[in-house]
Parts: C-alpha cells; sequence; structure tokens
C-alpha cells in the first residue's frame, strides 16, 4: 500500500447494470487464460468507477453454494489485492472498462493459482486496452 492508499473493493466496482452486462455479451470482446473466461468491453464516461467487475462461477459444475463463495471470495480477494496495475493502465489514458470473469474449470483452486491467473488477466486488459488506445 502506498501513501495510505487502501486496498478494497467497494460497491462502485461491482458491476450490477443489467444494461451493461447485456451489451457486454452483445458487442464485447473475449479471451481465455488458465481459470477464466473474460469478457470485456470500454464504457462511456457514465459509470461511476474507472473498472467494473462481475465474477461467475457456475452453478452446472459446483453444485454447493458453499463451494461457489468460496471460489468467488478466492477471485475478489486477488483482484482486489492486484487491481491497482490495471487501474495505472485505465487513469492514464482516461478510459473506463467493465469486464466480467467467467471461472471454468471443475475444481476448486488455491488462492496462489487464481492469483497468478488473475494477473494474467489485468495484464492481458491492460494491452489491449493500448492496443485499442493507439488505433484511436
Amino acid at each position: 500500500m502506498n501513501n495510505g492508499e487502501r486496498e478494497t473493493f467497494t460497491k462502485r466496482e461491482r458491476l450490477c447494470s443489467a444494461r451493461l452486462i447485456e451489451d457486454i455479451f452483445e458487442n464485447g470482446s473475449v479471451f481465455y487464460t488458465s481459470l477464466f473466461r473474460t469478457s470485456w468491453i470500454i464504457c462511456s464516461s457514465d459509470i461511476p468507477s474507472p473498472v467494473q467487475v462481475a465474477i461467475s462461477v457456475p452453478k452446472k459444475t459446483f453444485k454447493h453454494a458453499v463451494t461457489r463463495n468460496l471460489i468467488k471470495r478466492r477471485i475478489r480477494e486477488a483482484y482486489r489485492k492486484n487491481k491497482k496495475m490495471l487501474y495505472d493502465c485505465l487513469v492514464t489514458g482516461n478510459t473506463k472498462i467493465a469486464f466480467v470473469l467467467f471461472f471454468r474449470q471443475s475444481v476448486v483452486p488455491e488462492y496462489y493459482e487464481v492469483e497468478k491467473s488473475v494477473i494474467e488477466v489485468i495484464g492481458i486488459l491492460c494491452y489491449a486496452i493500448t492496443k485499442v488506445r493507439e488505433k484511436s
């Protein structure tokens, strides 16, 4: 933590808008990592924070809510600790994005695996955003 900044994951950073989620599915870009399928879109300036995130763990794969919640908690924690890299990338270009992480494995991963994959997702997002900015 630098300069007394808190690593938090607030309500403003959670993707709740049904309209925006629908837009991500219809017009968004998709990429895959070892643990996730990530759908994302560059948003207009009407969202309250530079990034909004939704996390999805399939009920078909994990029947028990306890297990799904464990996986989602690990994903949120890994994102919360490493989101600064993504924020730095977005603030420099005055860009806002929304993305959805879909968990795609059939076993419960250890935290270090989740963190490694979340860092990979953040890196890919930063790369893709800079490529889009260069085209504009």
